[in-house]
């Protein structure tokens, strides 16, 4: 039966091949995420393995500071008595941009699959998004972004195009070595210095 994997043992996952993901730190207080906070606006989120959709269920806090961090850790840790166990992950805020999908799962009859599409809220309203067996080539990984409605926003130029290429090819990579059954990273935020993976969830 798949479950979710840790979630710092998620990034690290990523970390080997090359896939880049927010600086994040589990909290264990107040004072703790207070001090995390110190310099830069950090999110924190309840992870809980009976709550997948964090957002959904109110369990996520976004731009805290260190001045309202012990507040906000108190407040996250009420909404998260229901889901038992569970534990706060503090994360750098990443710069702002446009939101991406980039996922996969495992299918009986294809087996490992890879997608990349609009993320955040607009992945389920627009169904804008590309699908192929892996592994995929280069040539692939081109052909799944050109398929995109929304290819002229996520690849705006042809270094953006080439970053979201070999993006894809670390992750197919990544899916085709590992038992991971389901893998989630929405969102990746495309911005000026790259693309971070904010909100890592794999099933293995």
């Amino acid at each position: 039966m798949a479950h979710l994997l840790e979630y710092e043992k998620a990034r690290a996952l990523l970390e080997k091949y090359g896939i880049r993901s927010v600086e994040s730190k589990y909290l264990i207080s107040g004072r703790d995420a207070a001090k995390f906070a110190e310099g830069s606006n950090i999110a924190m989120k309840a992870i809980s393995q009976k709550a997948l959709h964090k957002t959904k269920s109110g369990l996520v806090m976004l731009n805290v500071s260190s001045d309202n961090a012990e507040k906000a850790f108190a407040e996250l840790s009420r909404k998260a008595e229901k889901y038992k166990p569970y534990r706060i992950l503090g994360q750098r805020m990443a710069p702002g941009g446009l939101e991406i999908i980039v996922g996969g799962r495992t299918d009986e009859q294809f087996g490992k699959l890879i997608l990349i599409g609009l993320g955040g809220i607009y992945v389920e309203v627009f169904r804008d998004f590309a699908l192929r067996v892996c592994p995929i080539t280069r040539h692939d990984a081109e052909a799944m972004i050109e398929q995109l409605k929304s290819k002229s926003v996520i690849a705006k130029d042809t270094g953006s195009e080439r970053m979201l290429v070999e993006l894809l090819l670390k992750v197919s990579k990544m899916l085709s070595e590992n038992e991971i059954a389901e893998l989630d990273l929405n969102p990746i935020i495309l911005h000026d210095k790259g693309y971070d993976a904010v909100d890592l969830r794999v099933m293995v």
